[in-house]
């Protein structure tokens, strides 16, 4: 009989160890990060993937918009992560190491709430900076201030940072605004109008107040500029600008101090360049603006001074012409304010003739210098003198022909001429006769065609001045 086998007792084989479920905590605060750990430790990498994912696209949202909205965006997504996380840890079951857990997810969220904490604060701490400076108008420290700004703080706290940007791109268009100014300095009206419409635009934005205010200064005080006729434009515009009720209507209030001066700079300076017609413009804007100024007797002395320039210009050019020929001032008189008026004594004149032969062009020549003047400015009356005609008959006297041997009589006439006279200082005709110069006559010889009947008189000197007399002297 054989041995019996005896079998060894079957050794129940250990369970295998259940996976550890992550805590809900451990899983909140990992999704807390923002970078999916939560769901990492739920062996969700899909959605790990898609929180980071989500997280970034939000975080660039609000970096380049820099809107409000996007913040709660990005809080509402925080948020959801966290609760998300939470519930799904939740519905999973079984044992874990709890505080190991804890400690992993708090040592990875921790640091990335703490930097983006930091940031926020440093980031406030540069937005006070840059909203004091802008405050006090200190563009200079707006843009150092702002200069400290990095990536790290426009995701911290974009909204903040971007108003930190808006400031420094102020400064920038006052930069603008600045150089405009300083080219109007040079009577551009365009680019006055442009600096101005500058600053509007900035003043518009609200808080540059005081920094508008310090670029606004700067101009005035460069004012007056070195040309008093670029200054007068500029304080022209400004007196002209309508009124916005801001910072901006000070100007107007430095134009009115300055510009009385620049007027009469720039008319005294266009005087002294012969240019008379700008000059008295000038005079005049004075006198019409600023009535009360004490240089309105300057002005008047300066607008009286190119007005006689202006007439004694006209009057000089309507009395050129050419030899033998009147001036056009004898069909066209016009005044010359400066002249002396017409009184008792020696009138000194400026004559003219009219005549084919000179005759008439030649009688000034006997006059004696105190009836002559040298020109226009000099003369208190103009002489427009007609051609010689035949006047009076004096004598008649036969005379035997040479050639033929017959006998015919001449008749001797005074010399008549039709002169105008106009008093220069108003333009006005005193005169309009015509004056008969006498003179021998029946002289023992004559010389001249056989047909002639009549003949002029031979004046002397003392004839020509007797007939030109009354003329000039009253």
């Amino acid at each position: 009989m054989s041995d019996p086998t005896y079998a060894l007792p079957t050794m129940p084989s250990a369970a295998p160890d259940e996976p550890r479920a992550p805590d809900p905590v451990a899983v909140a605060l990992g999704n807390a990060s923002l970078l999916g750990v939560g769901y990492l430790m739920l062996r969700r990498r899909r959605l790990a993937l898609a929180a980071v994912a989500g997280s970034a696209v939000l975080v660039l949202r609000l970096v380049t918009t820099a809107s409000p909205s996007y913040e709660v965006a990005v809080l509402v997504w925080w948020a959801a992560v966290v609760v998300h996380g939470w519930f799904l840890a939740r519905g999973g079951g079984g044992r874990g190491t709890t505080r190991r857990q804890r400690l992993v997810a708090l040592g990875i969220t921790l640091p990335v709430l703490l930097v983006v904490g930091l940031l926020r604060f440093d980031a406030f701490r540069i937005g006070r900076s840059v909203t004091e400076a802008r405050e006090s108008g200190d563009c200079a420290r707006v843009s150092t201030a702002q200069d400290s700004v990095w990536i790290g703080h426009r995701v911290a706290d974009a909204p903040l940072t971007a108003r930190g940007d808006e400031a420094v791109a102020a400064c920038d268009r006052l930069r603008t605004a600045r150089a405009e100014l300083s080219t109007a300095l040079t009577g551009n009206t365009e680019a006055l109008a442009d600096g101005f419409g500058t600053l509007a635009s900035v003043l518009a934005k609200g808080g540059n107040d005081k920094a508008v205010e310090a670029t606004l200064n700067g101009f005035l005080g460069r004012l007056p500029a070195k040309n008093p006729c670029d200054t007068a434009a500029v304080t022209d515009w400004l007196s002209d600008r309508g009124r916005s009720h801001d910072v901006l209507d000070r100007a107007a209030d430095t134009a009115a101090l300055t510009a009385p001066a620049a007027l009469v700079g720039c008319g005294d300076d266009l005087l002294a360049d012969d240019s008379w017609e700008e000059a008295r413009t000038y005079y005049e804007r004075l006198l019409d603006r600023y009535p009360g100024s004490g240089l309105a007797d300057r002005a008047r002395k300066g607008a009286r001074k190119a007005t006689l320039s202006i007439e004694l210009a006209n009057v000089s050019n309507l009395l050129s012409g050419e030899t033998g020929t009147q001036p056009e001032y004898c069909a066209a008189p016009a005044k010359y304010s400066g002249a002396k008026p017409m009184g008792k004594g020696t009138n000194p004149a400026l004559f003219y003739a009219s005549d084919e032969d000179g005759t008439a062009s030649g009688y000034p020549k006997q006059f004696p210098g105190s009836w002559k003047a040298d020109d226009a400015a000099d003369a208190v009356l103009v002489v427009c003198m007609g051609e010689d005609t035949f006047g009076d008959s004096v004598e008649t006297c036969p005379y035997r022909s040479e050639s033929s041997g017959a006998v015919g009589d001449v008749s001797f006439h005074k010399i008549e001429i039709p002169v105008k006279v106009y008093e220069l200082r108003t333009g006005r005709l005193v005169a309009d006769r015509k004056i008969q110069i006498s003179g021998t006559s029946c002289p023992s010889t004559i010389f001249t065609a056989e047909s002639t009947v009549s003949m002029y008189v031979d004046p002397s000197k003392s004839d020509v001045r007797s007939a030109f007399r009354p003329l000039v002297v009253r």
